[in-house]
């Protein structure tokens, strides 16, 4: 069967630096997988190979059995099509109303007419609780609900992944507790593929069927698999004071 994602003997570097080397990993269809690591452990850099956004020096990175790095443009961009991001910040365009901001993906890249662009805008504003919102502008509404409309754009086209980075920073405990339930019930109730970067423990232990730990002083990863299982028996000194840690701290 082909996995959503797989990744096979991938370093991640920056010029002569190597931020972690040899991760080899698969993500199950339907499952919340959660990065995990403290500050610099190179997190967000692994999300940014995920989604294309850098090719490996070496290694592989699959999507749905394609190498992106080795695709030509037009299956690039097939693939890419098949993926959703949320970005940490949100990234709304500021001058846009939330139903233009859900609009655009399906604008650029679907040949659904303008009655049906503004039916599917409907419907994934309602599926993150903004129904009625979609004529405000991103800075008069709230952090979450900023994030819950990123959700809701990152969504527009139907992904079989859905790319999460950071969800929960800069929300209030109950806001990023709201957002986690979203998460967890678009893999529960529509069998979307959820890769989740975070280093916040509530919401790794609320969200995550599996967890990957990457670790800063290995440069590699030492840990895969159920994150209370993980914290219960670690594999090892790092992963436990990471999952024991005060939840207020990032390292």
């Amino acid at each position: 069967m082909t996995h959503p994602v797989e990744v096979t003997d991938l370093t991640m570097q920056y010029g002569p630096l190597v931020v972690m080397r040899d991760l080899t990993f698969t993500i199950e269809r339907g499952e919340v997988f959660v990065i995990m690591g403290g500050s610099g452990s190179g997190k967000s850099t692994l999300l940014k190979y995920l989604v294309g956004l850098r090719d490996a020096p070496s290694g592989t990175v699959r999507i749905n059995g394609e190498e992106l790095a080795a695709s030509d443009r037009d299956a690039r961009r097939r693939n890419l099509r098949r993926i959703g991001v949320l970005y940490q910040g949100g990234a709304l365009w500021s001058g846009l109303t939330l139903a233009e901001n859900v609009a655009l993906p399906l604008e650029e890249l679907s040949e659904l007419d303008a009655d049906s662009i503004a039916e599917v805008v409907e419907l994934k504003l309602a599926l993150v609780g903004l129904r009625g919102y979609g004529g405000f502008y991103p800075s008069a509404i709230s952090g979450g609900m900023r994030k819950r409309a990123s959700l809701a754009r990152a969504m527009a086209l139907d992904p079989d992944v859905l790319f999460f980075d950071e969800p929960s920073s800069g929300l209030d405990p109950i806001s990023a507790s709201r957002l986690d339930d979203l998460i967890r019930a678009l893999a529960d109730s529509f069998g979307t593929t959820i890769v989740v970067v975070t280093h916040d423990l509530a919401s790794i232990f609320r969200i995550a069927d599996r967890a990957l730990f990457l670790d800063i002083s290995q440069r590699t990863m030492t840990a895969l698999g159920d994150p209370a299982t993980l914290r219960d028996t670690p594999p090892n000194d790092e992963v436990r004071r990471f999952l024991t840690r005060d939840s207020g701290s990032s390292t």
